[in-house]
């Protein structure tokens, strides 16, 4: 049986400026690795309405599960929240229990729960919210669709909030075999392999180390035993 899938959605102006640097993203995909997750895709988009609309239906009849990052701040041009909501065609409004706990968290600093901030308690009809340790601000999970700020530290909170309420399958495994050669003097052995091992992913990684050129192989799969087999037989392939 396969593992369930998933897909990321990046939304922001400043990731796709160059000027904030995604490590979201790359944080995910190795949370879903160990829960047996497929991580499918990874979609940049900006802070645009329509946009993030057609993404999030797309990606969301397309796979199992769908994690978006960044837009659910109180300034204007934190339009996720009501783009998903629209999505799926929801209202969305503030919540009673998302201003609770905003109200707690700014009572304790001996901040005002402004008008800004209050827009961050807004959460379409029927979402479930994703806790928020860091800045008690919440995410929301939507349908398959889970809502998740962009700030790297909070976002991998979110994504431990998320994570246990989620049905994985089997943990992705790997192995590297480090190769002295180049790819073109592994490319016809690695293709054989990979015709016979067809439960196994295999990637080719070139290298240049002090002007030599080698090349990585990764392996990975459900089955150590297999995986390992097929490392084996590459081996025996390349008379190392």
């Amino acid at each position: 049986m396969s593992n369930p899938t998933a897909a990321m959605l990046v939304i922001g102006d400043e990731i796709l400026s160059g000027r904030t640097r995604d490590s979201n993203m790359h944080y995910l995909a190795g949370e879903l690795t160990k829960v047996g997750i497929d991580l499918k895709e990874a979609r940049f988009v900006a802070d645009d309405h329509e946009t993030i609309i057609e993404s999030v239906r797309s990606l969301s009849a397309t796979y199992d599960q769908v994690f978006t990052s960044g837009g659910i701040g109180p300034t204007h041009d934190d339009i996720t929240a009501e783009a998903v909501a629209a999505a799926f065609e929801t209202p969305i409004d503030i919540r009673a229990d998302a201003r609770a706990i905003l109200q707690s968290h700014y009572d304790r600093q001996g901040v005002e729960l402004n008008e800004a901030r209050l827009r961050m308690s807004r959460i379409p009809t029927g979402a479930h919210l994703i806790d928020n340790p860091i800045s008690a601000a919440p995410g929301f999970s939507l349908k398959n669709v889970h809502v998740m700020a962009g700030v790297p530290i909070i976002c991998q909170a979110m994504i431990a909030s998320i994570l246990p309420s989620l049905t994985g399958g089997a943990p992705l495994l790997s192995q590297t075999l480090r190769l002295e050669l180049g790819e073109g003097d592994i490319a016809e052995p690695l293709s054989n392999i990979a015709n016979s091992f067809t439960d196994i992913s295999m990637g080719s990684y070139p290298f240049q180390k002090n002007g030599n050129y080698g090349t990585n192989i990764v392996l990975r799969g459900t089955d150590e035993h297999r995986i390992s087999q097929a490392k084996q037989q590459l081996s025996e392939l390349l008379n190392l």
